[in-house]
């Protein structure tokens, strides 16, 4: 199910960011481009971790970067980046921070199967391995 929502246009590897900022609105040009949302969720979703702290970063290395959906989502959709050089968010457990998966969802149920699907994939801790360590978006899109 995750091939329906995360294409080739849709991964960027070893982007150069130089704060969790910078990532997180990396992670949501991509999803702008791809159609999945307005610029202004993007600073939404900036604007949730300057709120609400680092309760994105829900796994070692791993960020899930999103924002209400009345903030311009306008499909449902998620976008995937490694980064060249992790970043901190402020998460005492899980920092610092090397994949942001950044997702939009346009009402609170429609992307839950997209979110269970994506959980599924990353229960496997290999499986996260592959996605922070991965060299090519073809690996990413084969494993998926």
């Amino acid at each position: 199910m995750l091939e329906n929502y995360l294409s080739e246009d849709m991964i960027k590897l070893q982007v150069k960011s130089g704060d969790w900022e910078e990532a997180v609105r990396c992670g949501g040009q991509l999803l702008v481009e791809g159609g999945v949302c307005e610029p202004r969720y993007v600073d939404a979703m900036v604007q949730a971790v300057r709120d609400l702290g680092p309760y994105m970063v829900l796994a070692p290395g791993i960020a899930l970067a999103h924002a209400r959906p009345e903030d311009g989502v306008l499909a449902v959709g998620m976008s995937l980046i490694t980064l060249a050089s992790p970043v901190e968010f402020g998460s005492e457990a899980n920092d610092p921070v090397q994949l942001i998966i950044s997702f939009g969802g346009v009402d609170k149920e429609k992307h839950i199967g997209m979110l269970q699907a994506l959980s599924q994939f990353l229960v496997e801790e290999e499986n996260q391995q592959l996605l922070k360590t991965a060299q090519s978006v073809e690996e990413i899109l084969a494993a998926i």
